[in-house]
C-alpha cells in the first residue's frame, strides 16, 4: 500500500476564473469617470467580458503555451525557396485574434474609444504581453497614414476592423489588417536621422524602391509597415506592404529574429530590403513629423502595459498573502507585508490612474488636451515604464520563493517588465523629448499646468512638490543634465494630482506622504505605519 507522506496544505489557489478588469476597482472607476454616461453600461459589458476572458483557464494557459513556444524564423521552404516566415504556436494566434476582436485597435471610430480601448489593452496584457506588440502597431498606425488621405482611406477600416486574418495574401483581399513599423538601424538606434536606407523614386507618383535594413522591426508577420528612409528629399516615411496587390511577396528579407530577455512569444526582427517596393506616407523629408503621431500612442501603450503587467503583479502579491499563512496568521494581516503590499498597490493605482487619463485625453481631442499630451505622454512614459520592474521584482518577492519558479507566472512578469523602458525610446530620450517640448511649444507647459493647479490648496505636500517643479522649470539653463530629475518630479507631480482629485482619501494621503512628502525609505514597504494601509491593500485585492 503507498504511504502518504504528507498532503498539501497552506497553498493558494490559482487566481483564476475571475472578471480582471471588474475585480480592479481603480480601473473600473477610471473607465466610470472617464466614459459618458450614456455609453457606460455598453463600455462597461465589454471589458467585463474580455476581463472574465482574461481571467479563464483557458486564456491564461494560452498565455502560457504562447509563452513557452516563441515564434521560430523559417527565410526558405524545403524547395530552397525565399518564403521569409514567421511561425506562431497556435496559442499566440487566438490571443491575437481575440484582442483584434475586442477593438484593441479600433479606438478610432467609437465613442470613448481611447478610453475603452486602454483599460482592454491594460487588461489583455495582464494575460501575455508579447501579443500587445502588433495590437499597438496597428492601432497607431492609424495617424500616421493620416498624412496621405488617400492611403488612410485605403488602409483605416482595415487596421481598425475586429477580424484577424492571419494569411498572408494581398491586404485589399482580407477582412481585417495588422501594421508594425520599423524605425531604427545599426548605427543610429534613437538617431534616426543617421538612417541610411535609401528611397529611390521610380515612375508611379509616390512609390519607391528602398535598399537598407532595420535593426528592430516590430510584428514582422504583418500586412504592412511603416519604416523610415532617406528620399531625395530628406528621411520620409513609407509604407512598405508585406504582399503586392497582384499576390506577389514584396521583398522583405527576414535575416534573424531577436533572442530577447522577456517578449518571449512576440517576434523581433532584423530585416533587409533589396529593391523593396514602398509608397510614401506624407512628404519627402517629413518623416519624424508623419511618424510621430504612431509613436505618441504606442508610448502610450508602453504607460498602459506597464500598469498592466504591476496590476497583474500586485494582483498575484495581495492574492497570494490573503490565503497564505505563516507564524500564526494570514500573511496579509502581518504588519510588515501590509506595509509592502500597500505601496506596491500605490504605484500600481497611481499608473493605472495616469494612464486612463491620458487615453481620455485621446478621447476629448481638444487644442488644450493635445497640448498636455504633449508633456504628459512621455513624462508618464519615462516614469511609469521605470517603476514596472520594481514592482514586479518586489511582488514576486512576497511569493517567497514560490514567485522564483516560473509556474508562479512572477518570473514571466519580471523579464516583461523592464521592456517598455526600452520600446519606442529609453529614458533619456523621453526626457529630452520633454525638454524638447519645454523649449519650443509653451502651450504644451501652459496646459500641463493647468491641469497641476486643478487641486492646488488640497493637500500641502503636493503643493509644495508642486512648487519645487515650479523652481526646477524656471531654469532651463542646462537643463540637459537635470533632464531625468525634472521629468521625474513632473510625472509624480501630475500622479499626485489626479489621486487627489479621483481616489480615495487615504490612497491621496499615502502617495503624498510617501512619493511627494519625503516621508518614504528607498525600498518598497517603507510607508510611515500612520497610514490607512490596510484598507489600501484591501482596495488591490482582486475578487472573483
Amino acid at each position: 500500500m503507498a504511504r502518504t507522506t504528507h498532503t498539501v496544505t497552506n497553498q493558494p489557489p490559482p487566481l483564476v476564473g475571475y472578471d480582471v478588469f471588474t475585480a480592479d476597482r481603480v480601473l473600473a472607476s477610471a473607465v466610470e469617470r472617464h466614459t459618458p454616461p450614456e455609453l457606460f453600461t455598453e463600455v462597461r459589458g465589454d471589458l467585463s467580458a474580455l476581463g472574465r476572458a482574461a481571467g479563464s483557464a483557458q486564456v491564461q494557459e494560452w498565455g502560457a503555451q504562447a509563452n513557452d513556444n516563441p515564434p521560430g524564423l523559417r527565410t526558405h521552404d524545403r524547395f530552397g525557396n525565399r518564403i521569409d516566415e514567421v511561425e506562431f504556436h497556435p496559442a499566440w494566434h487566438r490571443l491575437l485574434g481575440k484582442g483584434v476582436a475586442a477593438g484593441l485597435t479600433n479606438a478610432w471610430h467609437r465613442p470613448a474609444g481611447h478610453v475603452r480601448r486602454a483599460a482592454g489593452f491594460l487588461v489583455w496584457t495582464q494575460v501575455e504581453a508579447g501579443n500587445g506588440c502588433p495590437l499597438s502597431m496597428t492601432h497607431a498606425a492609424v495617424p500616421a497614414l493620416r498624412a496621405d488621405p488617400a492611403l488612410a482611406a485605403e488602409w483605416e477600416p482595415r487596421l481598425t476592423s475586429m477580424v484577424y486574418d492571419r494569411e498572408l495574401r494581398p491586404a485589399h483581399l482580407k477582412a481585417g489588417a495588422v501594421f508594425g513599423m520599423g524605425m531604427t538601424e545599426k548605427q543610429g538606434g534613437s538617431d534616426v536621422r543617421a538612417n541610411t536606407t535609401a528611397a529611390r523614386p521610380l515612375a508611379e507618383d509616390g512609390t519607391y524602391e528602398l535598399t537598407g535594413h532595420k535593426w528592430f522591426c516590430s510584428a514582422p508577420m504583418s500586412d504592412g509597415f511603416l519604416v523610415l528612409a532617406q528620399a531625395p528629399g530628406g528621411l520620409t516615411c513609407f509604407l512598405v506592404p508585406r504582399v503586392l496587390a497582384d499576390g506577389t511577396r514584396n521583398v522583405f528579407l527576414l535575416q534573424r529574429l531577436k533572442d530577447k530577455l522577456g517578449n518571449r512569444s512576440n517576434a523581433s526582427a532584423e530585416v533587409e530590403f533589396d529593391g523593396t517596393w514602398a509608397r510614401r506616407v506624407g512628404d519627402e523629408g517629413d518623416g519624424v513629423r508623419t511618424i510621430i503621431g504612431m509613436v505618441a500612442a504606442t508610448r502610450l501603450d508602453c504607460v498602459l502595459g506597464s500598469a498592466g503587467l504591476m496590476r497583474q503583479a500586485v494582483a498575484q502579491a495581495v492574492h497570494h498573502t490573503a490565503h497564505r499563512e505563516a507564524f500564526g496568521g494570514r500573511l496579509l494581516d502581518k504588519p510588515l507585508m501590509r506595509n509592502v503590499l500597500a505601496d506596491l498597490a500605490l504605484e500600481s493605482e497611481a499608473a493605472t490612474t495616469l494612464g486612463l487619463r491620458l487615453a481620455a485625453a485621446y478621447d476629448d481631442g481638444g487644442e488644450q488636451e493635445l497640448a498636455f499630451l504633449r508633456l504628459a505622454v512621455p513624462a508618464a512614459k519615462y516614469w511609469v515604464t521605470k517603476r514596472c520592474s520594481t514592482v514586479a521584482v518586489e511582488a514576486a518577492e512576497c511569493l517567497g520563493g514560490n514567485g522564483y519558479v516560473e509556474e508562479s507566472g512572477l518570473p514571466r512578469l519580471v523579464r516583461e517588465s523592464p521592456l517598455n523602458s526600452v520600446w519606442e525610446g529609453a529614458g533619456n530620450i523621453q526626457a529630452l523629448d520633454v525638454l524638447r517640448a519645454l523649449q519650443r511649444e509653451p502651450q504644451a507647459l501652459n496646459a500641463f499646468l493647468v491641469e497641476v493647479g486643478k487641486v492646488r490648496g488640497a493637500d500641502h505636500r503636493l503643493d509644495g512638490a508642486t512648487k519645487n517643479l515650479l523652481v526646477e522649470l524656471a531654469d532651463l539653463d542646462g537643463i540637459e543634465g537635470r533632464a531625468r530629475r525634472l521629468v521625474e518630479r513632473m510625472a509624480l507631480v501630475l500622479q499626485g494630482v489626479l489621486l487627489v482629485q479621483h481616489a480615495p482619501p487615504e490612497v491621496a494621503d499615502a502617495f503624498c506622504a510617501s512619493r511627494l512628502g519625503g516621508d518614504w525609505g528607498a525600498t518598497f514597504g517603507t510607508l510611515p505605519p500612520s497610514l490607512d494601509l490596510t484598507s489600501i491593500v484591501e482596495r488591490a485585492r482582486p475578487t472573483a
